[in-house]
């Protein structure tokens, strides 16, 4: 990853309105390539352990930096950050995938189910709790551990979910509304000629969940 891009991002934040955008377009677009060029090695790397991504159009896994100001009291017009999500149907695909958040001070990678709808969360709490041991042999697993923690608590239940009883050992993972791992970066660690490398090797930790996932919502 370039210094200019991450500088761009810190710039934009800074001077977040159209004008100055316009005045910096093409510093934005040279930005964009920047990331798209790192996106697309990332998702060659992948390819190599993970079939469901060959073929994937790196362009597709991009987001938009404008923001969709309609319905927020923010009315700031740009993301100061830039990201891709990486899944074998693309970015708006509800497949488990992997994620690339890049910001400066907030750069993270993170693989999993984001807010499944209702008949996925479904699947995905009843795989969980009927093969509870092989769920928790992927979270704990070495090669897991290495890179990630427990689940991300992105939205969790207060109470007990319905059809499922206190006493389940797997109570806990059951009552998450998204299935959710992280790992952050510095910025330092972003600009190293290893990063390429070392992002790929947390995805390909998170690879046995992310099939776990994708095998429960295959069942539908």
């Amino acid at each position: 990853m370039e210094k200019s891009t991450l500088q761009f991002l810190k710039d934009l934040k800074a001077n977040n309105n159209k004008e100055w955008f316009d005045i910096n377009r093409k510093v934005y677009e040279s930005a964009k390539k920047n990331f798209l060029d790192f996106t697309t090695e990332v998702i060659k790397k992948i390819e190599k352990f993970d079939k469901e991504i060959q073929g994937i159009d790196p362009k597709k896994t991009l987001f938009r930096i404008n923001r969709d100001i309609r319905f927020s009291k923010d009315k700031s017009p740009y993301k100061t950050n830039m990201g891709a999500s990486i899944s074998k149907g693309g970015k708006l695909d509800m497949s488990a995938g992997y994620y690339f958040h890049l910001e400066p001070g907030g750069a993270f990678c993170a693989g999993g189910s984001y807010q499944p709808m209702p008949p996925q969360l479904t699947s995905i709490r009843q795989e969980i709790d009927y093969n509870f041991k092989e769920f928790k042999k992927i979270i704990t697993s070495a090669a897991y551990k290495k890179y990630f923690n427990d689940l991300d608590v992105v939205e969790k239940l207060k109470t007990i979910p319905k059809g499922y009883s206190a006493e389940n050992p797997a109570i806990e993972y059951l009552k998450h509304k998204s299935f959710i791992v992280s790992k952050t970066f510095t910025d330092k660690e972003v600009l190293s000629a290893t990063f390429t490398d070392d992002i790929t090797y947390s995805f390909k930790a998170v690879r046995p969940l992310i099939s776990f996932l994708n095998n429960a919502m295959n069942g539908l």
